[in-house]
């Protein structure tokens, strides 16, 4: 069965298109690169598939349920990496992924596990407010694979992060996770090389959903210009 499933799908917002004809296939463990520039539609199509929002048109099914109606079978598997990271700046990183394993039912002896994955269990009790931009994005990777979500859904997951630290994230949210991921990123060569398909977007429309190793690096650039 495949883990995501979209036919010809539709978003507006008001009169404005923000993705119409969008049809795309993966199977469970695969990544998905979704290639565009700034207002393609990338996020939107995220949020979608986060059940954030709801299709206008078409058919999407993500987990084997079909949106909107399934969404609240699907929800507990997916984690979500936004531009927001949905973090409380006021609680500290301990009491931030306390609340996120509440929600899911989490035991709360995994909080202490990803904190020392991401490198912050001496910054642990601090407010979010005080932690660094690459603190927050390594805590928000946290919050969004605590529940350890079969569906990663994972927006420029890598802004804000240095060498070393998106090196060590792999094993969460790379593919060394094993997970099926959707990956919206503007670095078009990497993307390409951890996807296994492709989906170029402009102005909410399809440019091309293939085999990213079938995808030139020209063409895909072309999308930003």
């Amino acid at each position: 069965m495949a883990a995501i499933e979209l036919e010809r799908v539709e978003r507006r917002y008001g009169d404005r298109i923000a993705l119409a004809g969008v049809t795309v296939r993966i199977q469970g463990g695969e990544t998905l690169a979704v290639l565009g520039a700034n207002g393609a539609g990338k996020t939107t199509l995220l949020r979608l598939l986060a059940t954030l929002l709801r299709p206008h048109g078409g058919t999407a099914r993500v987990l084997g349920s079909e949106l909107p109606d399934g969404a609240w079978k699907v929800r507990g598997r997916i984690g979500y990496l936004g531009h927001d990271p949905l973090l409380y700046r006021e609680l500290t990183a301990r009491e931030n992924l306390r609340y996120q394993a509440g929600l899911h039912g989490v035991d709360t002896e995994r909080i202490g596990e990803r904190l020392a994955a991401v490198g912050l269990e001496r910054r642990a009790d601090e407010p979010v407010r005080d932690l660094s931009k690459g603190m927050v994005q390594r805590l928000a990777v946290a919050r969004a694979t605590l529940h350890d979500p079969d569906l990663l859904l994972l927006d420029e997951p890598r802004a804000n992060l240095d060498p070393a630290a998106a090196e060590a994230l792999e094993p969460l949210i790379g593919r060394a996770s094993g997970k099926t991921r959707v990956l919206v990123t503007h670095d078009v060569e990497g993307g390409l090389e951890e996807a296994d398909v492709a989906l170029g977007l402009r102005g909410g429309r399809q440019v091309f959903c293939r085999p990213a190793a079938e995808v030139e690096i020209a063409t895909a650039r072309e999308l930003y210009a």
